[in-house]
């Protein structure tokens, strides 16, 4: 697929369709591709793409539509859905953007292959269901679907939702992804063992920001935990309190917006599963106020900021179905 993008960027910078290219290229590891902006054709023979491109794209266009002319992207389902919930914040520009979607059969997890016994990992390619990783100390091939990234294993959506052409054959939503059954999980915990669960998961959060600076939903050009009168800007917390002050505000902030693209726990160097916030917030807004999946359609309206009379309101004590 890589000849195949990099052929058309080509194609789109020399019919002046657009003026730059925002995809991937070779971090310092080969199993850590970095987004890159790319401004010409001799600049995209740096552009890679693979199995470990799992970054979403879609928030650097915040920045890359303030520029002059049209930046080509390219976006994978899950970045689809963001970049959809962006246009809707009306922080990117559709005019300015030409998309080329992506048809995903998910990504893979490089901690995954690790455990699976790949080390001094050279570089990936992918035959059908099986994963081929070039090593310092020889070839391993293991099955893709047993090295998957958690957001993929439980992806809802293969479906590229917003695109002006579409490399390969675009999927499908995925109702049965079984996405929330680790929240429904935690729901049967007891309050305590719950707290517990949490503590030991935040505990280690070593205030990075990486979540927050990689999450499309955290898109303010200044961010409350930035100002230095708070008291915890810009320094690892004090106590438990502030842990969980920073994670719980944050997943707040972004109630009813997050598309669950699964960004924030990917990039936690603590490997935080911070996905799981944000993803009780979904289950509880879509049993309290109906389906709703940011992201899936520009300019829908999130429950919480759409009033209507069968609203659930806030007094209303309500027991979850089992098996939910």
């Amino acid at each position: 697929m890589q000849e195949v993008m990099v052929k058309r960027a080509s194609e789109l910078l020399a019919d002046g369709t657009v003026v730059r290219v925002l995809g991937w290229k070779n971090g310092e590891f080969a199993y850590d591709p970095t987004p890159a902006v790319f401004d010409s054709a001799d600049a995209l023979s740096a552009f890679v793409y693979n199995d470990f491109c799992a970054s979403n794209l879609s928030k650097y266009l915040i920045d890359l539509c303030k520029k002059d002319g049209k930046t080509l992207v390219f976006l994978k389902p899950c970045d689809s859905y963001s970049f959809n919930q962006l246009l809707t914040e009306h922080r990117v520009d559709r005019e300015k953007v030409y998309i080329i979607g992506l048809a995903c059969d998910g990504k893979v997890d490089e901690a995954k292959l690790r455990e699976a016994g790949c080390e001094g990992i050279l570089g990936i390619t992918t035959d059908g269901d099986t994963v081929k990783v070039d090593t310092l100390y020889g070839e391993v091939s293991v099955a893709k679907a047993d090295v998957l990234g958690e957001r993929c294993v439980t992806c809802k959506s293969r479906q590229v939702v917003v695109y002006d052409e579409l490399i390969g054959e675009n999927g499908e939503v995925n109702a049965d992804c079984g996405r929330f059954d680790q929240v429904a999980a935690l729901e049967a915990m007891t309050p305590d063992e719950r707290y517990e669960f949490w503590r030991g998961e935040l505990s280690r959060c070593i205030r990075c920001n990486a979540c927050r600076n990689i999450c499309p939903a955290c898109s303010c050009v200044n961010c409350v935990f930035d100002n230095p009168k708070s008291g915890i800007s810009q320094k690892a917390a004090a106590d438990t309190f502030e842990e969980n002050m920073f994670h719980i505000i944050r997943a707040f902030h972004v109630a009813g917006r997050c598309t669950d693209c699964g960004e924030c726990s990917r990039v936690c160097p603590q490997h935080i599963p911070l996905h799981l916030l944000n993803r009780k917030f979904i289950k509880d807004m879509n049993e309290c106020y109906g389906e709703y999946q940011a992201g899936a359609e520009a300019g829908s309206r999130a429950p919480l900021v759409n009033y209507t009379l069968d609203d659930c309101e806030p007094s209303v004590v309500y027991e979850r179905e089992a098996g939910k």
